[in-house]
């Protein structure tokens, strides 16, 4: 018959997620019973403080006593479910580590293999002959720079006691440039001639008013 029609396809198994959502939505539904459980027992024990001892009361504590056994129950099947979970998020955790473990370990040897197949094109010869060729072309360049900045006519030793004479010799002549005598100043013919203001002379006419 399944060679005729063909057989259903089998499905897929529910992975470590959907196992934690099923187990956590079946916790979350013992936790709704036993809330419900405890407000009973809270009304049975209200009723029972009311009551005095008698058959009354001891049909509302053979209640009471049922209740708490169906919660004791729960709370087993509560704590069994949130361990379960508990374990599958941590073998989730594991193989996700697993994971991130093994994509590293991928990387790195990929890394390796680059590496590898880089330094093969490397020449340790040919840079070293560039380092000297470099080396010579700047020994080169310096010559020519101190061969440009040769200084002409300038002798080549020149006696330092000689050059201070030189300097304090032209100190002295400034020093007398600056502390002679004015020509304008000086007496001579070419001094200034002294002002004297003198009484103006009196014309015949006014000889005689006066």
């Amino acid at each position: 018959m399944n060679r005729l029609f063909g057989s259903k396809a089998a499905k897929a198994k529910p992975g470590l997620a959907e196992a934690i959502a099923s187990t956590e939505a079946r916790a979350d539904g013992v936790e709704v019973k036993i809330r419900k459980l405890d407000a009973e027992l809270t009304r049975y024990r209200d009723q029972m403080k009311k009551l005095r001892d008698g058959p009354g009361k001891n049909a509302i504590q053979q209640r009471a006593l049922r209740v708490l056994k169906q919660k004791r129950l729960y709370e087993s099947q509560l704590a069994s479910l949130q361990q379960q979970a508990y374990n599958m998020e941590q073998a989730t955790m594991t193989t996700e580590n697993l994971r991130n473990t093994m994509a590293t370990v991928d990387a790195m040897q990929t890394a390796n293999k680059e590496m590898r197949r880089t330094y093969g094109k490397i020449d340790l010869d040919k840079i070293e002959r560039i380092q000297d060729d470099m080396e010579d072309l700047i020994e080169s360049a310096n010559e020519v720079q101190e061969t440009l900045g040769r200084s002409y006519g300038v002798p080549e030793e020149v006696d330092e006691a000689d050059l201070q004479a030189e300097l304090d010799a032209l100190g002295d002549d400034l020093l007398e440039e600056e502390t002679e005598t004015p020509s304008y100043l000086q007496e001579g013919t070419s001094a200034l001639p002294d002002f004297i203001d003198e009484l103006p002379q009196q014309t015949p006419m006014q000889e005689s008013v006066s």
